[in-house]
């Protein structure tokens, strides 16, 4: 089943220039990138994004690492886009995170982990809104 699902390259990444790597590995794994775009997220931007996690300790450190450099935050489309991109990502603790994966081979530890995936449907539905007007999704 076709689907889109929203990734995001995190600063620790796009810092290491490893953003090449990155979009290969999706599209290996036969995800197309059907919009993409590079950014500062400004640290109100990153809270409205991850507001989902407000009440959680790690959320004002979180908005201030996602708001800390550029990202390139994409749309990808493709078979299961949201099941084949989570388990390219790998577990959220990169030291978790199975060999091959995109966090353990560019994550540094739980907080600096490379890349963010949207985890359903729902979810991939909302962040990618957030992100992109339809105008500006390939068809």
């Amino acid at each position: 089943m076709s689907e889109r699902t929203l990734a995001i390259i995190k600063p620790d990444a796009v810092k290491k220039h490893v953003i090449g790597d990155i979009i290969h590995r999706y599209e290996q794994a036969g995800l197309r990138p059907v919009a993409m775009r590079m950014m500062v997220m400004a640290k109100q931007t990153a809270e409205g994004f991850y507001a989902v996690h407000k009440s959680r300790p790690f959320f004002d450190s979180l908005c201030t690492f996602m708001s800390s450099g550029p990202v390139v935050v994409l749309i990808l489309s493709g078979d299961n886009a949201i099941k084949k991109n989570r388990d390219l990502m790998g577990a959220t603790d990169p030291a978790k995170a199975d060999k091959g994966t995109i966090r353990a081979a560019h994550g540094a530890n739980i907080e600096f982990n490379a890349v963010h995936g949207s985890d359903s449907p729902e979810t991939a539905k909302q962040e990618i809104a957030y992100f992109f007007p339809e105008m500006d999704v390939v068809r």
